[in-house]
C-alpha cells in the first residue's frame, strides 16, 4: 500500500523540532540568456548534513515507549546512520549503527559524534543488514531501515511538502535516488498536492538499480555498483519503494561521475553550498536538462575535506585519482 499525502502531513508534525525546514534557494544562470534559474532544496543543511533525519525521526517518534527505551539499530553507508544516531540522541535512547568497512571516515566520525555505537560489517548492504538483524535479535533493539518502510518514506516526503509551499512555481522536481525512500515520499506528497508537477529520479550510471528494475517490471539486484556517489550504491531497490516509483515517478535518469563532480563544483561556485557527489546527482541532471521551474534536491553534504578540495579544483590528474578510488559494491 502506497504512502498517502495525509501520511506525509502527519510525519511533518512529528518531526518538527528535530528535522529542519531547509531553504529553497534560486540560483541564477551564470550568463544572461543562458540556462533558466535552478532552485535548490538544501537538505545538506539538515542536522546531520542530509535528508535522512526526516525519515529516522518519523519512525523513532512512532515506536512504543518500551521499544524506544530499549534502543534502535540501523545499517547504513553513512547518512542514514548519522540521522538515526542524531534522532536517538534527541530522544535519549541508545543506538547501534552497522556501517561498511569502506565507509568514508567523515561519516563514521559523524555517527560517533552523535553518541552511537559503530559496528563494521563487510562491504555490501546485505552484509550490513544481516549484522543489524543479528544485533537486534540479541539485544532486543528495533531496526530502523534506510528506505523500505512506510514511516521512513513518509518522513522523507516532508521535503516535497516544503518544496511546493516554498516554491509554488515549481514545474519539475529532481531527486537523487539510492534505495528510493526519498523519491517515494516526495512523489507521494507532490502528486497528492499537485499532480501536474513532474518528479524525476536521478541515479548514478554505475548503480542504476531502479532503471534496471523498471525495465524488468520488478525489483532486481545488480551484481555490482561502482561510483563516487557512495550514498547511492544500493544494489537493489526496496519492494515498497519500487511500487512508489512505478506508480508516481514520471521519469528515472542516470548521471555519470564526471557530471556529479561538475555539479559539486557548480554548487560551490554558484551557490556556495557544500554537497557530496550523492547529494549533487539531481543538480547534475537538472543542469543537463535546463528545464524552467526545476527544483533539484541537494540531498547531502557529508564529504571528506580532501576529496572535496579535489572536486572543486581544476586539477584533472587529482580528479582522476579520486574517481579511480571510487566506491564499488
Amino acid at each position: 500500500m502506497l504512502v498517502t499525502l495525509d501520511d506525509v502531513r502527519a510525519a511533518a508534525a512529528r518531526i518538527r523540532g528535530v528535522a529542519r525546514r531547509t531553504p529553497v534557494l534560486e540560483v541564477e544562470p551564470a550568463e544572461a540568456g543562458g540556462q533558466p534559474a535552478l532552485a535548490l532544496k538544501c537538505e545538506n543543511l539538515q542536522p546531520g548534513g542530509a535528508f535522512k533525519v526526516r525519515g529516522a525521526c518519523n519512525m523513532i517518534a512512532q515506536l512504543p515507549a518500551v521499544a524506544r527505551a530499549a534502543g534502535v539499530v540501523a545499517y547504513s553507508s553513512g547518512n542514514h546512520g548519522q540521522a538515526v544516531a542524531l534522532v536517538a540522541r534527541a530522544f535519549g535512547i541508545p543506538a547501534v549503527i552497522v556501517m561498511p568497512e569502506t565507509a568514508p571516515q567523515v561519516k563514521i566520525d559523524g555517527v560517533r559524534r552523535f553518541g552511537a555505537e559503530v559496528v563494521f560489517a563487510g562491504r555490501t548492504s546485505a552484509d550490513r543488514q544481516s549484522r543489524a538483524e543479528a544485533i537486534a535479535a540479541a539485544r532486543g533493539l528495533t531496526i530502523v531501515p534506510p528506505f523500505d518502510h512506510p514511516w521512513i518514506i513518509a518522513g522523507a516526503g516532508t521535503a516535497g511538502l516544503e518544496i511546493l509551499e516554498q516554491y509554488p512555481q515549481a514545474t519539475t522536481i529532481l531527486v537523487p535516488m539510492g534505495g528510493g525512500g526519498q523519491i517515494s515520499g516526495v512523489s507521494a506528497a507532490v502528486k497528492g498536492m499537485r499532480s501536474s508537477v513532474r518528479v524525476i529520479g536521478v541515479e548514478p550510471e554505475g548503480a542504476a538499480r531502479m532503471s534496471a528494475s523498471l525495465a524488468a517490471g520488478r525489483p532486481v539486484t545488480l551484481e555490482r555498483a561502482a561510483s563516487i556517489a557512495d550514498g547511492l550504491l544500493t544494489l537493489r531497490p526496496g519492494d515498497l519503494t519500487f511500487a512508489h516509483v512505478r506508480a508516481l515517478v514520471d521519469e528515472v535518469v542516470t548521471v555519470d561521475d564526471d557530471a556529479m563532480i561538475g555539479a559539486v563544483r557548480w554548487l560551490f561556485r554558484r551557490a556556495r553550498l557544500v554537497a557530496e557527489p550523492s547529494g549533487a546527482a539531481a543538480v547534475a541532471a537538472a543542469l543537463r536538462a535546463g528545464v524552467p521551474g526545476a527544483v533539484a534536491v541537494v540531498s547531502g553534504g557529508n564529504i571528506d575535506p580532501a576529496a572535496y578540495a579535489r572536486y572543486i579544483s581544476e586539477d584533472q590528474a587529482s580528479l582522476e585519482r579520486v574517481k579511480a578510488a571510487a566506491s564499488t559494491r
